[in-house]
């Protein structure tokens, strides 16, 4: 997802003061039963594993309602007779079908228990739920979670969704937990003519509608793995042009925009950096995850989002984050970059659980950085990250409570912090080819995957050779950065350094450069005691702390 510029500023600016960081900070939160049903792998969802969703769904705009029914096909994963969806309270059920016999069903909170005859280990199957309702509307989107129904400048219906956090199933039946991805999914929207359905995948057909006069129907086929936040529909009077992405092998990639009537010229000429973007990326990870269902972008009235194969972009056509968040001297859309590298971490490289969407956020927000590396140099990057520090607050750990769906962050650290902690490990293993062969290497192993934070810690441990968990522990499960104390004392024309590092982890061990700018040294400051360094030639006023390449605090005894 995009960063949360103007939020976090206002929590910048208001925060109360920095909490001491313990790795039990969450243990003073109160979860209730909704956030354990809504966030938990119980036995009624553990059971069985989605293979694949269909869903089949009218929009009647003038009443900013929808209708239809959700296939849901199952592989038995242990025996059951009941199972576990998801769908919040103010949509109705109409009722649900197994082989064309109803269901019984019960609904406690936003969660909707079906029982079923005896389900055995292996079996497949499929359940059918007809539904309707006004689903829940963003005020704020892509902020809160909900449909936009709003009208463009020519005062013709303008709609879109954004679920990330609140869950897919405020608009559609699911099993609404991150670790299970159906293999494919197809979409079918009908909606009132002239206006235009676009989804993920491939458009497979537009005919109209024989139920409905006046009405399109619209058939996206997603042929990938894909999160249910992701699943999206967007609808207004979108016109369509396209392009080719040559990747370095030279296989062709087909990449489509559909933006709103009056923008097509101004967005064939704005779009051309995905080409740019789609390269850089490329360098890093290799090619775009989804080839064979293409590359897509569609004009939204809200910001942006991560949409797979559909991202959402509302950045107005303007460099930066709506003008902003980028250097003066530089011109990429931030929209662009941000939500396509989600295409890499995040749509292709996903979470079990939101409690790491540091993974989702913090590398796609290192990707900037990255983009702007390939794009522009190294020293430019460090320029753009050193933008990123001001909005950092330390107000508790990057990873959150498992289990109880969490999106409940006071500030946006699993963003800015993140991505600071990733450049801060570039730097401490000191080995850039090695570093970029890490990246690589960990994405290719779980390309298209379900992921852990433990994976990422196992993975860095075993490339690098070296026991890197003291890190991870400080940097995600608590609040604050590791301190570098550190005393200098000249003697004669040298100085001589001390230095030990003040951390919650007690054998945190990291590496850090010191020295004068233009000689600097790498030394591995412990916990315990204090070290010291002699730099010849050295006065204080030279001594330099590389806080551009390390995310530390320092203090000076």
């Amino acid at each position: 997802m995009y960063q949360r510029f103007f939020i976090l500023l206002i929590c910048f600016l208001l925060s109360s003061p920095i909490l001491s960081g313990q790795r039990d900070f969450y243990d003073s939160f109160t979860f209730t039963r909704a956030d354990s049903l809504r966030g938990m792998l119980s036995p009624e969802r553990s059971c069985f594993d989605v293979t694949y969703y269909a869903l089949d769904i009218r929009v009647e705009p003038d009443k900013r309602f929808i209708s239809g029914f959700v296939d849901v096909a199952y592989t038995v994963v242990e025996d059951f007779t009941r199972l576990q969806l998801d769908l919040f309270a103010n949509m109705d059920i109409e009722k649900i079908e197994y082989k064309g016999k109803k269901l019984h069903y019960s609904r406690e909170f936003q969660a909707v228990f079906v029982d079923l005859p005896a389900q055995k280990k292996g079996q497949h199957g499929k359940i059918r739920v007809y539904y309707h309702g006004q689903p829940q509307r963003a005020v704020n989107a892509p902020w809160d979670g909900g449909f936009v129904w709003k009208t463009d400048l020519n005062a013709n219906d303008w709609i879109a969704v954004a679920c990330e956090g609140d869950g897919a199933s405020l608009w559609w039946p699911t099993k609404d937990h991150l670790s299970d991805e159906p293999d494919s999914v197809s979409i079918t929207v009908s909606v009132p003519d002239p206006l235009v359905c676009v989804s993920n995948g491939q458009l497979l057909s537009a005919k109209s509608d024989p139920k409905h006069l006046g009405y399109t129907r619209y058939h996206w086929f997603v042929s990938y793995p894909i999160n249910n936040y992701n699943i999206t529909l967007n609808i207004g009077d979108y016109v369509h042009f396209a392009d080719v992405y040559e990747s370095a092998d030279g296989d062709q990639l087909d990449l489509d925009f559909y933006v709103l009537s009056y923008n097509l010229e101004r967005a064939k000429t704005h779009f051309r950096q995905v080409n740019q973007t789609l390269a850089c990326f490329e360098n890093y990870f290799g090619k775009y995850p989804f080839w064979n269902d293409g590359f897509g972008m569609v004009e939204t009235p809200y910001l942006g989002m991560e949409h797979q194969g559909a991202i959402a972009y509302g950045n107005n056509y303007m460099r930066g984050y709506l003008g902003a968040m980028i250097p003066s001297d530089m011109n990429w859309d931030y929209i662009i970059v941000h939500e396509t590298g989600h295409e890499y971490f995040g749509n292709s490289i996903s979470i079990g659980d939101l409690s790491e969407m540091w993974i989702h956020e913090s590398f796609t927000t290192y990707m900037e950085a990255l983009f702007v590396e390939c794009s522009y140099s190294y020293q430019d990057a460090i320029r753009y990250l050193e933008g990123q520090k001001p909005f950092i607050i330390n107000a508790q750990p990057i990873l959150g409570p498992m289990g109880v769906n969490w999106e409940k962050w006071s500030s946006s650290d699993h963003y800015f912090k993140g991505s600071w902690v990733l450049h801060t490990l570039r730097h401490a293993i000191n080995d850039d080819v090695l570093w970029f062969d890490l990246l690589r290497g960990f994405y290719d192993k779980h390309v298209r995957s379900i992921v852990t934070t433990e994976d990422f810690i196992s993975y860095v441990n075993e490339a690098t050779g070296k026991d890197f968990r003291p890190f991870f522990e400080q940097y995600l499960w608590y609040s604050n950065p590791p301190t570098l104390v550190y005393r200098l004392t000249e003697i004669e024309h040298d100085l001589v350094v001390e230095y030990k590092w003040l951390a919650d982890v007690s054998d945190f061990n990291m590496p850090v450069r010191i020295g004068i700018p233009s000689r600097t040294q790498m030394v591995t400051p412990n916990t315990k005691a204090f070290q010291k360094l002699l730099l010849p030639n050295c006065r204080i006023e030279d001594f330099y702390i590389a806080t551009d390449r390390f995310y530390i605090r320092t203090k000076k005894e």
